[in-house]
């Protein structure tokens, strides 16, 4: 029997390109999708150059006051880059404003994700609507407003508390007080919780949103609670959110000026107790020095905006490094 071998057939050409579809080797489409995606790599390339600028600008600056200071710049208690020679320091600047900081996160991420939490899972629909618009209003509010208010209203209405403390917790020596007005690090650190926590609930808020109606569905068919169907199921998968959210806040106590400047009793003295009038963070002392300071005492300000420019970047980096180590709880995974 003969066995007649066939060749394969040959593949079809290609169609013609079709006019009005012409595709190009880097995936654009059409002109339209050309100049999008111009405009948004150029958007990327101009953030990563103004990055580069503040910080080749921060550099300079600060290389040129920190060559001229005779003290340890970064140990030195002093701020006298006027005088003969120049010395000066940013230890109490990074303390408060580190300190403060952290007060305010203490403070306001557990009531943030609380109050996102009771919006989202708990209270009625227009009630839930109240709240949020409130907490709204809150992040509109601007920061000199704050600013008056804790100057007049809370620093007056915090005896009673430091005496509280006093009294409980003052044998170990953090909440020891002496008298005095309340102008601490602890007065601004309540401050500044008042001014993230809009930011934290928000965000929180709108993650809590997304978690899968199945995943809480099936906590409740297997007999969970509501409080054990928001451990087991919100919580884990809004962790990374709330991460994200509570680095926001953090940014901006960091950085946050008018408020404490017209709150805290400026001195470059660091105190155990965190009741003691005094301290000073790094936006309220280049606030209040800057506009006064010779060619030198700005290059010394810099300098310190630099550090704090460096403590931001640090922490975005953390944050970004614990949201990628949580990638099994993202929506997407979901």
């Amino acid at each position: 029997m003969d066995i007649t071998t066939q060749k394969p057939a040959a593949p079809p050409a290609p169609a013609p390109a079709v006019s009005g579809d012409k595709r190009t080797a880097r995936g654009a489409t059409r002109p339209g999708d050309r100049i999008f995606l111009g405009l948004s790599r150029g958007s990327g390339i101009f953030v990563l150059v103004l990055m580069a600028a503040i910080a080749a600008f921060l550099t300079y600056r600060a290389a040129l006051a920190i060559s001229e200071d005779e003290a340890n710049f970064f140990t030195t208690f002093e701020w006298n880059p006027t005088g003969v020679p120049p010395e000066f320091g940013i230890a109490v600047l990074a303390f408060g404003t580190v300190v403060s900081s952290i007060i305010a996160m203490v403070i306001a991420v557990p009531i943030s994700v609380g109050i996102a939490l009771f919006i989202t899972h708990y209270a009625p629909r227009r009630l839930g609507g109240t709240v949020a618009y409130v907490i709204d209003l809150l992040a509109a509010v601007p920061s000199i407003v704050y600013g008056l208010w804790g100057a007049i209203v809370l620093v007056p209405h915090m005896d009673g508390l430091y005496g509280w403390l006093d009294d409980y917790l003052g044998w170990t020596g953090l909440f020891a007080w002496e008298g005095g007005p309340a102008r601490s690090l602890l007065t601004v650190g309540i401050l500044l919780a008042l001014m993230i926590l809009p930011i934290i609930t928000n965000v929180s808020r709108e993650v809590f949103r997304q978690v899968p109606r199945m995943h809480e569905e099936a906590a409740l068919a297997l007999g969970a609670t509501r409080w054990e169907v928001i451990r087991m199921s919100v919580l884990p998968f809004g962790r990374s959110g709330v991460i994200s959210a509570s680095m926001l806040g953090l940014g901006r106590a960091l950085g946050e000026t008018m408020a404490v400047a017209m709150v805290l009793s400026p001195s470059f003295d660091i105190s155990a107790s965190l009741l003691d009038a005094g301290g000073g963070t790094f936006a309220q002392n280049i606030a209040s020095k800057f506009n006064e300071a010779t060619v030198m005492g700005q290059d010394a300000l810099i300098a310190s905006g630099m550090v704090l420019f460096v403590i931001t970047l640090l922490v975005n980096g953390a944050a970004r490094l614990i949201i990628a180590r949580r990638k099994e709880y993202s929506g997407a995974n979901a």
